[in-house]
């Protein structure tokens, strides 16, 4: 995993009246079916959808779960300044879209951005202000689990990546737990509202 920015391209954040939000998890915590319930609990929140490389899951549709591309053209936006963050996992590239995030929040909208450890780090850096919660499952043996289930490969190697994540979720200012999956979306709510 490499958490990478080009300096030039990442240097400001604007100034905004939203909020910003940064959701982060290991793969197969549920970060994507709590997030699904909390968009139809509380619709003014608005989802950033991220660019990546990967090829999209059978469920998945682009532009919704994220902007499939190729690597060339990840690299094209990179050289444009066209993404905030980003970090190469599994792999593959993924990227949170600069332009729409800085128009939300310049809108003063809440924006939730699901991205990885690395690129959280990096957003922490251009916006000290944002919201930073991150997901847990409820033991490794349960992730393990859901990874089977989803039909991942290589499942050693994303639980050794999960171990690392889980290491520095001490640095996001909230952590919920996934065991229960009204109770987690009624937390990260109450979180979002509080703050």
């Amino acid at each position: 995993m490499e958490d990478m920015c080009r300096g030039e391209h990442c240097s400001s954040a604007v100034s905004n009246s939203g909020k910003l939000v940064v959701f982060s998890g290991p793969s197969g915590c549920g970060k994507d079916t709590v997030l699904a319930e909390l968009l139809k609990k509380a619709p003014p929140l608005r989802l950033s959808v991220s660019f990546t490389t990967r090829a999209p899951r059978e469920d998945e549709c682009d532009g919704t779960h994220y902007h499939f591309i190729t690597h060339d053209e990840f690299l094209e936006k990179l050289d444009k300044g066209l993404v905030l963050e980003y970090a190469e996992y599994g792999g593959n590239f993924y990227g949170t879209p600069k332009g729409p995030v800085d128009d939300m929040l310049s809108e003063g909208q809440t924006v939730i951005l699901k991205i990885e450890v690395q690129g959280a780090a990096r957003v922490r850096e251009l916006y000290p202000d944002a919201l930073t919660i991150f997901l847990r499952p409820p033991s490794l043996e349960v992730l393990e689990q859901r990874l089977r289930i989803r039909g991942e490969e290589d499942i050693q190697t994303r639980l050794a990546i999960a171990h690392e994540e889980l290491r520095r979720s001490e640095e996001y200012r909230f952590q919920v737990v996934n065991d229960d999956l009204d109770k987690a979306v009624a937390e990260v709510l109450t979180i979002i509202n509080n703050e």
